[in-house]
């Protein structure tokens, strides 16, 4: 798709040169219906009074960032800027006719808007505008829900995708002003301009008239729209790790000519790697330096003249490369820059980068959130605005380094003096200290590495882009994560869902003390390890405790194949070890159809014999070898034999074999299958260190086949909702007492929301005297009951908040007068019983770590206590409502207990769904509390529901795809 010469007249005229006039784009025609369309809209805001979410980093397809925002009056030098370096054919595609120069009185209006009616953002890239966004509502038209938008793209920026990314923004901004429809007139000479609009997934009306096109969509989004949205981050993120990790050259920032420091260290390991682009040192000017004081010279801080000397005499160079000033003085073109350089030169450095055209930046510098101080904090994310600002992505600050192991580019910009060799398994941390033993260990274990990327403080680039890039990236076939917070949950467990179908995804996930005390406190990583484990396993990611485990099963990924079932034989020379590997694999939820012990003096030929059997056994989906003799022998023909073994002509189809073979660790030569290289390749077989850790590998990888079996479900969306209405009653309610604060809805107010989304709470009525209490039974109908309402009297074990199956008006007032004598309660509810069944709660609350999560779970301050719920990220899929029905250890509850009738399941499935659906809708919605809810044979009724309501904490991925 390309958005060049995307733009289109934003006032509505039959005569394409109307807008050229500025008396005419300043006095649109009003219809006579214009004072009713406006009666209720709100009171314009000044033209700084814009909502700041609003802002927001995108990237263009090339990867390239830029920076969005609200116009403001300062903006008009700006414009009048960009406009004078529009092409002629640009301009009259925008204004429909020639228009060399705006005119003051347009320049004014354009920059000069209320941000509801008219809203207008312009993209900027280094200070500049480089595009601009406009609508403008039609309420003078007599279409108060519509509005016409338009927008033009600087003629040197056309084709990086600048139009829709303008589009979705400002169909967020219109959607959050009340408007639903987007119209434009355009050219029918630009079907560029309708090319945006259609490939941005809008279904489209079009209309022609004469030489121009009226195009009209709704901008709800859909659910292809939000498909379309998705594939265009992805492409883009992709491309801008891509720009990360191929570069074509590479520059050393602080790249020193002392080899004990930093910069040396990079640009040696650069040059060692075999890097097939160009490299350029970059250590600033020639300076005055102090040699080392001598024996008995004069102590610091005194005259030191006679020790001083002058670097960079003669032609600079490191290591025999010739050094530049600056990056602005190498004559080849950048496109990666690693600094090494002291925090407090950074800003210099991002300068320099921006007037060279530098795409990427690794920053390994320290002294920023690292430091754990508030201000290296602040110094911090003010590093990443000015990245973000040049145009540029951030790896760092206090990064390891990146490395990509592809023979085209051989890149080992880190600071870890041995990486591994070539692979297929992409590997992303945080922390640089660790990285350089985490590199360690994966050469020492033969895990070949295609890409690694250490991001320090994990400031701008992040794990969720890497996922992006090592979904399309051919050379990766696993992914292993070290990660010490989600930064953005939302976005990890919907981009993990889809690559996990294809690639595994192993992730160990460490702590707050893994992180500076200032970070810690302020990130989201103090999280519930039963609520992470929950979400991993629901986007199909491998979850381990510590590094042997993530490179346990990075091996088994790397070089076997996934069983098709959970049924697996043990074939040693130990009953011992194969006993144990036997306990570990059920504890892991795979079926030991075999332990054959062949004997501490098993032969060569033995153990070929029962290993190709197993593997020609249709009974049998995995195997574990055990082989450690009790004296030593020549393993070299045990090795073949079991390889030879693994390849038996006739084989039952690919499955995995691991092994503890001699106790050695990675994979041992006589197991390597050697690929082109020599290097292990698929087909090799890993070897542990113990029988209990082959099984336990084996067992992750039988999880996440089986996940992957599942039939593939999309989010579901629910029938029979208004999100409308309840989206506009959620924000009438915040804005009730002035203060758009969070608001806990009444009980009342709260079944009227759920009300919109199909959901019925059991009819109840708020009493507060003995007659209202009588006409609200008469009214509801007999049987009913009447409840307390504070908290502490309900759930209770002895019902003592509750008088149940009231029979008559007698039985009413004697229950009311009782409950407001015991509970003091002014308020009482009556409510019309509901058919018996088991007690359930569903719950939505916000997770530091992963933003909305569903919960469910039998009703009762015991369950409660005991933690005895199942735990899902919104939205939901219908799959994963299921599956989170069947979580809690008391579900089978559910299920027809001790010849009890089994519950309405299905039903229990359509309010998990609706439930959801509403959060997903109107994350305005923060909590949402349904208890009890009781599950009979004929379905699921509400007893009581409360929601609160507020301010979004924090919107990535929950509106127009921006950076984290």
């Amino acid at each position: 798709m390309t958005d060049q010469d995307v733009s289109s007249n934003p006032e509505r005229s039959t005569t394409p040169e109307r807008s050229t006039t500025p008396e005419h784009s300043t006095t649109p025609q009003h219809s006579t219906t214009a004072p009713q369309a406006l009666a209720d809209q709100p009171e314009p805001r000044g033209a700084w009074d814009y909502p700041r979410h609003w802002i927001a980093d995108v990237l263009a397809s090339d990867g390239g960032v830029v920076h969005l925002r609200p116009i403001v009056p300062d903006d008009a030098d700006r414009i009048v800027a960009f406009h004078s370096k529009l092409s002629e054919r640009t301009r009259y595609m925008r204004y429909f006719g020639p228009t060399p120069t705006l005119p003051p009185r347009e320049v004014a209006r354009m920059t000069t808007v209320d941000h509801q009616q008219r809203v207008a953002i312009v993209a900027v890239l280094g200070g500049e505008i480089i595009a601009v966004g406009i609508y403008e509502g039609l309420a003078f038209d007599g279409k108060p829900e519509s509005a016409e938008v338009a927008f033009v793209v600087a003629d040197e920026h056309q084709g990086r995708g600048l139009g829709p990314v303008l589009l979705e923004h400002l169909a967020g901004a219109a959607a959050e002003n009340g408007f639903t429809r987007f119209e434009a007139e355009v050219l029918s000479e630009n079907p560029n301009m309708v090319a945006v609009f259609r490939d941005a997934g809008y279904q489209l009306a079009r209309s022609f008239d004469g030489s121009t096109v009226h195009v009209e969509f709704l901008i709800d989004p859909t659910e292809a729209l939000l498909s379309v949205r998705n594939a265009r981050e992805n492409a883009s993120e992709a491309r801008s790790v891509a720009n990360l990790l191929r570069p074509t050259s590479v520059a050393v920032i602080g790249a020193s000519t002392d080899p004990n420091k930093v910069g040396n260290a990079l640009l040696a390991n650069i040059i060692a790697g075999g890097f097939t682009g160009p490299v350029f040192p970059v250590n600033g000017p020639a300076r005055v330096e102090e040699e080392p004081p001598s024996p008995g010279s004069p102590r610091p801080g005194r005259p030191t003249s006679p020790n001083r000397r002058r670097t960079h005499e003669g032609p600079p160079s490191v290591r025999g490369i010739r050094a530049y000033e600056t990056v602005r003085d190498i004559p080849d073109p950048v496109d990666l820059a690693v600094v090494a350089v002291p925090a407090s030169r950074v800003n210099d450095v991002l300068d320099d980068c921006l007037v060279k055209g530098v795409r990427t930046l690794v920053v390994v510098s320290s002294g920023f959130g690292d430091s754990g101080e508030e201000e290296g904090l602040e110094n911090e994310r003010r590093l990443v605005a000015q990245v973000r600002e040049h145009g540029m992505r951030l790896v760092g600050p206090n990064a390891l380094g990146v490395a990509n192991n592809d023979a085209g580019i051989a890149l080992n910009a880190t600071l870890a003096p041995r990486i591994p060799a070539a692979g297929r398994v992409g590997f992303f941390c945080q922390s640089g200290a660790l990285g350089i033993a985490i590199l360690d260990t994966a050469a020492r274990r033969q895990i070949g590495l295609s890409t690694f990327v250490s991001a320090g403080n994990r400031a701008d680039v992040s794990g969720n882009d890497l996922l992006q890039y090592w979904d399309s990236d051919a050379s990766t076939d696993v992914i292993l994560l070290y990660l010490e917070s989600f930064g953005n949950p939302r976005k990890f467990s919907r981009i993990s869902r889809r690559v996990s179908r294809a690639k595994p995804i192993v992730a160990v996930k460490s702590g707050r003390g893994a992180m500076s005390p200032v970070r810690a406190a302020r990130s989201a990583a103090n999280f519930d390890d039963q609520i992470a484990r929950m979400m991993l396993e629901q986007a199909g990611v491998i979850q381990v405790d510590t590094i042997p485990e993530l490179f346990d099963c990075a091996a088994l990924f790397a070089y076997q194949p996934l069983p098709r079932g959970p049924r697996v034989r043990i074939i040693g020379n130990s009953s011992v070890l194969g006993s144990l590997a036997a306990d570990q694999a059920r504890n892991g939820g795979l079926e030991v159809v075999d332990n054959i012990d062949l004997g501490a003096g098993a032969t060569e030929e033995l153990f070929e014999d029962a290993v190709s059997a197993a593997m020609t056994d249709t009974g049998v989906d995995a195997i574990v070898v055990v082989f450690v003799p009790p004296v030593a022998v020549d393993a070299d023909w045990h090795a073949r034999a079991l390889m030879a073994a693994a390849n038996t002509p006739g084989a039952d189809g690919a499955k995995p074999i691991v092994t503890t073979f001699l106790a050695v660790e990675g994979i041992p030569p006589g197991l390597t299958k050697p690929g082109p290289n020599g290097l292990p390749e698929r087909g090799s077989i890993p070897s542990y260190a113990s029988p209990e850790r082959a099984a336990a590998a084996l067992a992750r990888a039988w999880q996440y086949a089986k996940w992957r079996m599942r039939p593939e479900s999309g989010v579901h969306r629910a029938e029979g909702t208004d999100p409308e209405a309840a989206r506009m009653y959620v924000r009438e309610a915040m804005d009730s007492d002035g203060s758009s604060s969070d608001r806990l809805l009444g009980q009342v107010e709260s079944a009227k929301l759920l009300r919109w989304y199909g959901i019925s709470v059991v009819p109840f009525r708020e009493v507060t005297t003995m007659h209202e209490a009588s006409a609200a039974a008469r009214e509801l109908g007999f049987p009913v009951a009447v409840k307390a309402t504070s908290s502490k009297w309900r759930g209770r074990l002895d019902r003592e908040g509750a008088r149940l199956d009231l029979p008559d008006a007698t039985a009413v007032v004697n229950a009311f007068a009782e409950l407001r004598e015991l509970t003091g309660d002014p308020v009482l509810h009556v409510q019309k019983m509901a058919p018996k069944g088991v007690g359930t709660v569903i719950r939505v609350r916000d997770d530091e770590s992963f933003g909305s999560v569903i919960s469910f779970g039998l009703s009762g301050r015991t369950f409660d206590l005991l933690g005895d719920h199942g735990y899902r990220a919104i939205p939901l899929a219908e799959l994963d409502a299921r599956e989170l029905i069947d979580e809690p250890r008391s579900a089978p509850l559910l299920n027809g207990y001790r010849g009890e009738a089994p519950a309405d399941k299905e039903a229990l499935v359509d309010l998990l769904l609706r439930i959801s659906t509403l959060v997903d809708d109107i994350p305005e919605v923060r909590e949402v509390l349904c208890d009890p809810i009781l599950v009979s044979v004929d379905g699921a009724s509400v007893l009581n529901a409360q929601i609160r309501v507020g301010p979004v904490p924090d919107r990535r991925d929950t509106g127009p795809r921006r950076l984290s």
